[in-house]
């Protein structure tokens, strides 16, 4: 089974960039996207043998996320157990034997002035994951806004305390792996470097592979033995972020 999750920063503009070629190539069981920046009839992609699936945000152009499916779920829920709904975050899908969560973090902002907001949303994010996890595994992937450790940034001393690489926000990541959940990327490489995920626009960034790794597949400790591998498809363009893989037996 191969999963992929990918920040767009704007579907419709990724969709002008050649997002359906690659959705096709990649052909993947489940693709999930986050900051799709619209509202579901915005944009005019309805691949076929997939179920789409949009969570948008009230205020428009803003955040959002969406999930295409081959197998249609037994259910699909919005938000973390009705609540923080309003910025289109959160996707839940269930299936036989596990739930799929996309989600698209809340950033915390230049001087963490959002710091507040965030912490909220990671302890909803993590009691609600551990939720399901009494119930079947999870697949926890998408837009996580955190370099956990030094490994996973370029310059990590010069963003201490910045927004992603906040002492708070890293804490809060390794409190929902405390909790029971693998990071998978980093449970296979544990040493490789240079691994990054998204890259700033600014200062020729991507070229010179000056990025950080935010964006995740996290899974339940006991659907680890059934990850074959996770990638990271840094040469895929599109979006300052580039997709991330996993794949299940």
């Amino acid at each position: 089974m191969k999963l992929i999750s990918w920040n767009v920063n704007g579907f419709r503009a990724c969709l002008q960039k050649g997002f359906a070629d690659f959705f096709a190539a990649a052909d993947a069981d489940i693709f999930c996207l986050q900051e799709t920046k619209m509202q579901p009839d915005q944009a005019d992609f309805s691949p076929e043998g997939y179920h789409k699936y949009f969570h948008s945000a009230v205020r428009k152009g803003y955040s959002g996320t969406a999930v295409f499916t081959k197998a249609e779920p037994l259910s699909v829920t919005y938000g973390i157990n009705g609540t923080h709904t309003d910025e289109g975050r959160v996707i839940t899908c269930e299936y036989a034997d596990f739930y799929f969560v996309c989600c698209y973090v809340p950033n915390a902002q230049p001087e963490l002035k959002r710091l507040d907001y965030r912490m909220e949303f990671e302890d909803a994010i993590r009691g609600y994951l551990s939720e399901l996890d009494r119930k079947k595994p999870v697949v926890y992937c998408g837009d996580l806004n955190v370099a956990h450790n030094e490994i996973d940034l370029k310059n990590p001393k010069s963003n201490v305390g910045n927004p992603g690489f906040s002492n708070e926000e890293r804490a809060k990541f390794t409190e929902l792996l405390g909790a029971g959940f693998r990071d998978t990327f980093r449970t296979l490489y544990p040493d490789r470097e240079g691994a990054y995920s998204w890259w700033s626009y600014r200062f020729n960034a991507r070229a010179n592979n000056a990025g950080w790794r935010i964006d995740y597949f996290v899974v339940s400790d006991r659907l680890m033995e059934r990850v074959k591998d996770s990638e990271i498809y840094a040469d895929v363009l599109g979006s300052d972020h580039c997709p991330v893989v996993l794949t299940l037996d």
